[in-house]
Order: C-alpha cells, then sequence, then structure tokens
C-alpha cells in the first residue's frame, strides 16, 4: 500500500458502524413494516376464509401470494443497510402473523385430533400405544375430533415425548384451538433462538426474517397446530450450544427426536462430537440420552409389541404422499421396500460419514434433513419445515421456493371433496418439485464454476451467499 492510500474498514467492521449509527427509522425499518402489513393482510385474508379446506383454490393463491411478498420481504432486507430496530420489528411481525391464524380451529390437517384423542385417551388411563381409537372398548371417549382423525384403526404413531405432553395438554386445554399451543410455543422458541444465535454471530436481519416470515412455518404450526415444531426446537438447541456443550447437546437432540423422530439422523454425529467412543463423556452422553429415552417410554412400557406391529402397518399403508425421490425409485426398482430401503441406506450412510469426520454440524443438519426429506416416502407439506431453520445459515432460493411450492399439495382436498380420492395429483407433484430441481441444479452449477480455479490458476476468493446460492 502506498503512502496515499488510506486503509480501508473490514466489511464486518463497516457494517457494524453502519448499524450503531442507523437513525431509528432506516430504509431497513420502513421496508420491514410495509412487508409486516403486505404479509399480515394475507394472512387476514386468510383467517377470514374460516375453514381453508372447502376454500382451496383461495386460499392457494392466498399463500403463494404470500410466499411472493416473502420472497420480495427477504431481498430487499438483504440488499438494505441492518437496522437494530428491525430485529424488534421481524420479531413482532412473526408473533403478529402467528396469532392472527391461531385462534382458529385447524382444518387443513386433523392431526390435532389426533394429538388430543392420544392425550384423551391416556388421562382416562389408557395406553395409546396399545389401542386404536376404533376399539369399542373407547367409545365412551369418542368426541365430534375422533371422527376426523387420522388412521383411527391403529394405535398411535407418535413418539412418547409428544405423547407426554399431549396428556399435559388435555389436562388443561382439551380443545382443538388450545392444543395447538404447545407447538405455537415451540415454533416461537425456535424464531427466538435463531434470532438471538444469528444477531450474537454478526448474521443478518433477513437471516432471521427467513424462518420468522415463512408462510408454510406460520401456516402448519399457528394454523394447523401440528407437533414437528417441538423436534425443531430440540433441532435448533442443539446446534446451538453443541460446540460448548457437547453432551448437554445429545440430550436436547434426543429430546427432539423423542417428539418427532427426524432428528435422530443426527445423534450419530452429536455422540461422536461429545467423544464417543473414545472418551468418558461420550459414553456418559450417551447414557444420558439413553436415560432420557427410558423416562419417556417407561409409562408405556407394556405396549412394545403393539408399536411395533403399528410401525410396520404405517409402512406399508402411508407411503408415497407427496414424495419426491422415491416415486423415481419406485419405478425404477418395481418395489417398494427397494425404494425405502435405497433412501435409508442413503440416509444412514450419509449420518455415519458426516459424524466419522465430525463434520460442522449446522451443515451436517442442513445436508442430512434436506436428504431426509428428498428421498423420505413421504413429502407431507409440513415435513418442509423441517429445513427452515436450517436456510437461516445456508440460504437456497431452491429450497426457500420449495417451502411455498408446497402449498399446491393441498390440492388433494379438492379430490377428496368430490369424488373421496386421496391421492396426490402428479402434475402438481411436478408443479412442486421440477422448478425446485432446476433452481437447485443451478445453484449447484453456478457454485462450482465459482468455486472452479481460473485458466491462469489464479486463486478465488470464496463467493459472498446470499439468498440466491447454494452454500
Amino acid at each position: 500500500m502506498s503512502a496515499t492510500e488510506r486503509p480501508t474498514k473490514p466489511p464486518l467492521v463497516e457494517s457494524a458502524s453502519r448499524r450503531l449509527f442507523d437513525p431509528p427509522w432506516s430504509t431497513q425499518s420502513i421496508i420491514a413494516l410495509i412487508a409486516i402489513v403486505a404479509l399480515e393482510t394475507v394472512f387476514g385474508a386468510m383467517a377470514r376464509l374460516g375453514d381453508l379446506s372447502i376454500h382451496i383454490p383461495e386460499f392457494m393463491a392466498l399463500a403463494l401470494g404470500a410466499g411472493v411478498l416473502y420472497f420480495i420481504a427477504l431481498y430487499a432486507l438483504e440488499h438494505t443497510h441492518d437496522s437494530r430496530a428491525v430485529l424488534w420489528i421481524v420479531m413482532l411481525g412473526a408473533l403478529a402473523f402467528r396469532l392472527t391464524l391461531f385462534p382458529y380451529p385447524p382444518s387443513l390437517s386433523t392431526d390435532v385430533h389426533r394429538y388430543r384423542w392420544d392425550g384423551h385417551v391416556q388421562n382416562a388411563g389408557w395406553n395409546p400405544y396399545a389401542v386404536a381409537p376404533t376399539d369399542p372398548r373407547l367409545e365412551a371417549l369418542r368426541d365430534p375430533g375422533w371422527a376426523v382423525m387420522p388412521a383411527p384403526e391403529i394405535p398411535t404413531m407418535y413418539p412418547p415425548l409428544s405423547e407426554l405432553i399431549f396428556r399435559a395438554t388435555w389436562r388443561v386445554l382439551p380443545g382443538p384451538v388450545g392444543f395447538k399451543l404447545p407447538f405455537l410455543l415451540g415454533d416461537l422458541a425456535v424464531a427466538a433462538m435463531l434470532a438471538g444465535w444469528i444477531r450474537s454471530t454478526g448474521g443478518r436481519n433477513y437471516q432471521i426474517a427467513i424462518y420468522a416470515w415463512n408462510p408454510l412455518v406460520v401456516v402448519e404450526f399457528a394454523s394447523s397446530g401440528h407437533n414437528d415444531a417441538l423436534a425443531i426446537a430440540g433441532v435448533v438447541a442443539t446446534l446451538l450450544i453443541i460446540r460448548r456443550f457437547p453432551a448437554m447437546s445429545t440430550l436436547t437432540l434426543t429430546a427432539g427426536a423423542l417428539s418427532k423422530a427426524f432428528p435422530i439422523v443426527l445423534l450419530p454425529l452429536a455422540l461422536f462430537r461429545a467423544g464417543w467412543p473414545r472418551r468418558l463423556r461420550g459414553w456418559i452422553a450417551a447414557a444420558g440420552c439413553a436415560a432420557l429415552a427410558a423416562m419417556c417410554v417407561w409409562p408405556f412400557r407394556h405396549a412394545g409389541h403393539e408399536f411395533l406391529g403399528m410401525l410396520k402397518y404405517y409402512q406399508v399403508i402411508w407411503r408415497n404422499y407427496n414424495s419426491s425421490i422415491c416415486p423415481v425409485l419406485l419405478w425404477a426398482s418395481g418395489s417398494h421396500e427397494i425404494a425405502a430401503g435405497i433412501g435409508e441406506g442413503v440416509v444412514l450412510g450419509l449420518a455415519l460419514w458426516l459424524a466419522v469426520r465430525r463434520a460442522d454440524p449446522t451443515r451436517a443438519a442442513f445436508l442430512l434433513i434436506g436428504t431426509v426429506l428428498l428421498f423420505a416416502p413421504n413429502g407431507y407439506s409440513w415435513y418442509f419445515t423441517w429445513i427452515v431453520p436450517l436456510l437461516c445459515f445456508y440460504p437456497s432460493a431452491a429450497w426457500l421456493l420449495l417451502t411455498i411450492l408446497q402449498f399446491l399439495s393441498y390440492k388433494i382436498f379438492i379430490n377428496y371433496r368430490a369424488v373421496g380420492d386421496w391421492h396426490f395429483d402428479p402434475f402438481f407433484q411436478w408443479l412442486t418439485y421440477a422448478p425446485f430441481y432446476a433452481l437447485l441444479g443451478w445453484e449447484m452449477l453456478r457454485r462450482s464454476r465459482a468455486m472452479s480455479p481460473p485458466d491462469d490458476a489464479t486463486p478465488l476468493r470464496k463467493p459472498h451467499v446470499t439468498s440466491l446460492q447454494l452454500e
């Protein structure tokens, strides 16, 4: 550097200094408020529809419109200087969106009625893993939700920690709306953990909005009340503490897997990072996971045989629902078992490879959960909320688009109400997944070109990751 050249501030320092002196009503603050008003208008219109299952075309149009506004908002937030006030504006917007939909009974999913039933039968002294809702001995417990709950012919399929939460919730909030509260709180806890994590590590406000404002997340938890929010909270808590408290992180991950099974794919990595099998700390962590699982399973211990039978039945009956790669594997192999086995093998192999390499936990979670979603035999829309927290750290336009396009899967209600046919439309599956794979391929190609050295072998800096690039 010559004597006449002035030193420049590092980008991070410069960005921090700008945020420090941002006026209270910065450009980003105004943009955030406009985005909240626009999105709240859409969610308010959804709420006014009432029973969304009988207004599917209108709901799908509003949901896709919310997706367009969401993308515009993320782009605008990313390309304006961060303001300290916007963090709170983003979180207030997230709360407003959820409170707009929360007061209405779930109409896009009947899962809450199964949660309620499981809580009810437990409080009546029955084991939900041992008796199915159609058991005549439980006839006195039936209410209007019994007629619409999913899979009444089999005992429950939900993990034991979720069942314990169902039992506790039934005692205080037995109604369909009140029963959504634990899962809404789990969703809000995820948003709060992400906000604290991102801001404490010098992240951007738009990264927080990726989860907090995602329309699929808002609808599936605030409106439909899916229990997946509990497992997502366990995963995010694990990733938040795994570097400082690796042994403790195995317990939060186990709690997540005891709420919904998918976090279990990260358990090998968590145990390896805790020191297993070479260090005593790792064995203590493994013992803690086993003890926590045993505590949750113990109240249901007499139904092991029935649970295994139910699991086999579920795997046979509930498959190929709005899935992605699985139908291709089924077409190529001609066997559901082979198609499912290939997917399970890919996920297991990737999980072990990442564990042995002691990969970065957040990146490993992104890769593993993304692989689970693409190879799973079922691809219900709310499953895709699993990956949204990880998109805060690995923004991908393709994956964000897929979360919005999942609203197309609700077209199934039109067929079901017209002719009683509960099968996903193949054309709408193509509309959902083809744009995703096309954009994902473009992202990967663009990234590979950016990372490859030029002809003269001059080193290149790693490109800045934005919402239009795959990290």
